[in-house]
């Protein structure tokens, strides 16, 4: 007797693409492995399969073909599938966080162009989803940080973590058109040269009071440069002037601490 004749007709749920599969997933139990199971096995995820990329659509436009997301959600689906106990409650609760699941992974193995902690990658989260909100109601700017950070409920020590932290999701080569250049230059053109001299000066207690001595925002791009690690066209972006002129300041304000420190020293 074909073992799916005796299941009853499936019964929609709250949604229109989450099937009832509960008789099929006791019967599915009760199977030894073989021909009919697999084939039961294959029945439930094809059900259930028009949710899983229901799912993936919510993920498209972040960097990833909707097909490869409709796969690894397919790969969530068939996980959670072979994982199901049915005396463990409805499977639509247990299958959605595990596609989900899969499909965040994905993101979080795949398209971080560097590796960031996972408390960064939230501070990132709250960060870009406050700035979009904060975007619907400013007029034709960008929002500050202290904006960002009590929209979002951060400190704005973390926000500026976050907002480094969205340059860190995708990259670009060095070799790759500046934005804006028309002369054929490259962003690797536009970035400041390293002063190795600044690893011994900021070790010396003599830098201190020369530090404390630099004018307010040019004490903040040093603690972003050097303490936060952030980019230069990161702190650009927070500080609101271009580039070039956080690459000016940092220059100018190495060259006036060392000037001090080896004046101090004499």
């Amino acid at each position: 007797m074909d073992h799916r004749s005796s299941r009853p007709a499936a019964r929609r749920r709250r949604h229109p693409d989450a099937p009832d599969t509960s008789a099929a997933f006791r019967e599915l139990a009760g199977l030894a492995e073989g021909p009919a199971r697999r084939e039961l096995r294959e029945e439930i995820v094809a059900a259930w399969l028009p949710m899983a990329e229901r799912i993936a659509g919510r993920y498209r436009d972040r960097g990833e073909s909707l097909d490869d997301l409709r796969q690894v959600a397919a790969l969530g689906l068939v996980k959670a599938v072979d994982r199901y106990d049915p005396e463990r409650g409805a499977f639509e609760s247990y299958a959605v966080p595990t596609i989900v699941g899969e499909v965040k992974r994905h993101f979080r193995d795949h398209l971080w162009a560097l590796h960031v902690p996972r408390r960064v990658q939230d501070l990132r989260n709250r960060v870009r989803t406050a700035r979009g909100e904060l975007a619907q109601s400013a007029s034709g700017r960008s929002p500050t940080v202290a904006e960002t950070a009590e929209r979002a409920g951060l400190s704005e020590e973390d926000t500026l973590v976050g907002l480094a932290a969205l340059d860190s999701f995708s990259a670009l080569s060095l070799e790759a058109e500046a934005p804006g250049a028309d002369d054929g230059h490259a962003l690797g053109d536009t970035l400041g040269a390293s002063d190795p001299a600044l690893d011994v000066l900021v070790d010396r207690e003599a830098v201190k009071p020369g530090l404390r001595r630099l004018p307010e925002r040019e004490q903040r791009i040093l603690y972003l440069r050097f303490f936060r690690d952030m980019t230069q066209s990161s702190i650009a972006r927070t500080m609101g002037i271009s580039q070039m002129h956080v690459s000016r300041l940092i220059s100018r304000s190495c060259d006036r601490l060392r000037t001090e420190a080896t004046q101090d020293a004499a």
